[in-house]
């Protein structure tokens, strides 16, 4: 039934496929060349078949899809889960008992590789980054120095001290590995 509304609801905007369960989703990623998005269901399998928590699913497609955008859907608007959800690395939390535009905003966020969070999970949401700070925090996890990151960018060192200052605050990060762990945790950078 889930699954039928959601086919309703982006059908329309997106190609859908669908998927059982997680292997299956991983099995159509492999022969369709890949998806944008991916919707994962954080509860447990209600028939008891699977027992694989929605947080673990999303961290195995965060490894094996990394450049797909993971929407996590839940059953409420709690805080934790879309928490646990966000630092497992889903770009997306939304409720399935928010409105179905919350659902769209969602996809098309992770699709733009762009965070969500459903207002009414209040709070849950870490401090979004600009496309900027997610671009320096990405090359300073591949190890490039300040002045590296300014000349690739063609940016002056001082803009790019400021983005990082930027980014280390919005992540409430110590420095600048700390950023860049929190960064990856939280499915920001690869």
């Amino acid at each position: 039934m889930v699954r039928l509304g959601v086919r309703e609801l982006l059908g329309d905007r997106f190609e859908v496929e669908e998927a059982e369960d997680w292997r299956a989703a991983l099995q159509a990623h492999t022969q369709t060349g890949g998806f944008d998005v991916a919707i994962v269901e954080l509860e447990r399998d209600p028939d008891g078949r699977e027992s694989v928590s929605g947080t673990s699913v999303i961290r195995a497609l965060r490894k094996a899809m990394p450049g797909t955008g993971i929407v996590a859907h839940a059953r409420r608007p709690e805080r934790h889960a879309a928490r646990e959800a966000l630092a497992a690395g889903a770009l997306a939390f939304v409720a399935k008992s928010s409105p179905p535009e919350a659902l769209r905003r969602a996809v098309e966020a992770a699709a733009g590789s762009e965070q969500f969070v459903d207002p009414a999970a209040n709070g849950a949401r870490p401090a979004a980054l600009t496309k900027r700070q997610r671009e320096i925090l990405q090359l300073l996890a591949d190890g490039h120095s300040t002045t590296e990151i300014a000349h690739r960018l063609g940016l002056s060192v001082e803009t790019v001290r400021t983005h990082t200052k930027g980014l280390l605050a919005r992540l409430g990060a110590r420095d600048r590995a700390h950023a860049v762990a929190l960064g990856m945790r939280l499915g920001v950078i690869e």
